[in-house]
């Protein structure tokens, strides 16, 4: 779907009215392309911490510069020598000098420690995630900023991460805090970097359209064979992705009774087990709750929420999920914010997180992980039909002020999925370009 504003906004005259007016002025995001540089600019590193080694072996891994500069591609901070509030001092000495100097959609990343216990290092690290939060309200022209969370014993886990924070895969997704080695496994390091999931079997539900057929259309990119799900009214539209992605459809009503049980004998008999669930099937039934059916309410949570809780626990049972396997559940904004008018959807993709939250342990005690993509406005069909004035509040109300492709939800999944991110495990990111709902 074609965003106007910004069309305009980067035209001639709309420069002017822009400029004059304080409008919103959202900078078009470098989206990855086979082949591109992962940085459009050299890289500027600071700090004193544990965590020195495992940055540069990454920048050089993926043939990045690191050098002064008028414009930068990136700024990396390692933060996790901080051990108290009067080093945060730290923090302004490295970026004050620098911040004018990030290039456009470059990428800020600052390096920490999980904040536990009691003490004063815990309280200093976490005031790094004010800090992040307010660098990517003021940074502008497309850059974003994150924040990641290393547990000691995981420097060398943090690779997969970093490659996809400094990347154009992350381009929507801004100023998060992930969490590495909370619940984290030993990685797996691919045998190339560029097609990670090369014989991985993945399941996609939902995946006849918008970001499902993207889904499976970037893990089938990046290697695996793609089993795309949907039901069976959308048969002939599963039949289009599966074959694009040269990967296999099955038509299934995920609510049935006997769903769970017919898709652990699919993948085992076809496959033998599967390495990666996705579950992003999902459904609205919009009302404001005064106005709603029970039908409406109950459709939404089978469909949403309960339904994934049942199949997961049937490949877990099964042993279906093979060792450093990879559950990832799809969320929402509003599950994290509420929205008027969506309680029962809201309900279902809380639901999600907690889904993360439970499993998290349970996961990794069978050598795998959960996660969830969180995304915020996405251009897609359903997006197309909603009113004008609330569509282009949705677009504009986040630091990016411009709503995000379903490749982005894709990159963010697939970033999950690869082996070299076992250690990301229980975490939730918002693919939203740091929405102000619930920020």
């Amino acid at each position: 779907m074609t965003d106007r504003y910004q069309q305009f906004a980067r035209s001639g005259l709309g420069r002017q009215v822009v400029r004059r007016l304080g409008l919103p002025n959202p900078t078009p995001l470098r989206r990855y392309a086979p082949g591109q540089p992962a940085l459009d600019g050299p890289v500027l590193v600071g700090g004193s911490g544990r965590l020195g080694d495992t940055v540069q072996s990454v920048l050089k891994a993926i043939g990045a510069e690191t050098a002064d500069a008028d414009r930068y591609g990136a700024l990396i901070f390692d933060a996790t020598g901080i051990d108290g509030p009067a080093r945060l001092r730290e923090l302004y000495d490295f970026f004050h000098p620098v911040m004018r100097q990030v290039g456009t959609c470059g990428r800020v990343v600052v390096l920490g420690t999980p904040p536990e216990g009691s003490g004063r290092d815990a309280i200093a690290q976490r005031a790094l995630e004010g800090f992040t939060r307010s660098v990517g309200k003021e940074l502008t022209r497309g850059a974003t900023v994150q924040l990641v969370y290393v547990a000691p014993g995981y420097e060398a886990a943090a690779e997969s991460t970093l490659r996809f924070l400094l990347s154009a895969k992350s381009a929507f997704v801004d100023a998060q805090v992930i969490r590495i080695g909370t619940h984290g496994g030993e990685t797996t390091e691919p045998e190339d970097w560029d097609v990670p999931l090369k014989g991985k079997v993945a399941l996609v539900t939902g995946a006849s359209r918008g970001i499902g057929a993207s889904i499976a259309e970037v893990l089938a990119r990046d290697g695996a064979h793609v089993v795309a799900l949907d039901i069976p009214a959308q048969g002939a539209e599963l039949s289009d992705v599966a074959n694009t992605i040269r990967g296999a459809a099955l038509q299934l009503d995920i609510t049935a009774g006997d769903a769970p049980a017919q898709l652990v004998q699919y993948l085992r008999e076809r496959h033998g087990g599967v390495d990666i669930v996705v579950h992003n099937a999902g459904i609205t039934r919009d009302k404001r709750l005064a106005n709603m059916k029970d039908a409406a309410w109950d459709s939404v949570l089978a469909v949403n929420l309960a339904s994934q809780l049942a199949i997961n626990d049937a490949l877990l049972e099964a042993d279906a999920l093979r060792p450093n396997g990879r559950i990832i559940g799809v969320s929402s904004i509003a599950g994290i914010a509420g929205n008027n008018g969506q309680t029962n959807y809201a309900t279902s993709k809380a639901g999600v997180i907690g889904m993360v939250d439970a499993y998290a342990p349970v996961l990794a005690a069978r050598a795998a992980t959960i996660n969830a993509v969180a995304p915020g406005f996405i251009e897609t069909k359903m997006t197309a039909v909603v009113p004008l004035l609330i569509r282009e509040f949705g677009r504009r109300l986040s630091s990016l002020a411009q709503g995000g492709l379903p490749v982005d939800v894709a990159e963010t999944i697939a970033w999950y999925a690869n082996p070299a991110s076992a250690a990301v495990n229980g975490n939730v990111v918002r693919v939203c370009g740091q929405s102000f709902l619930g920020a």
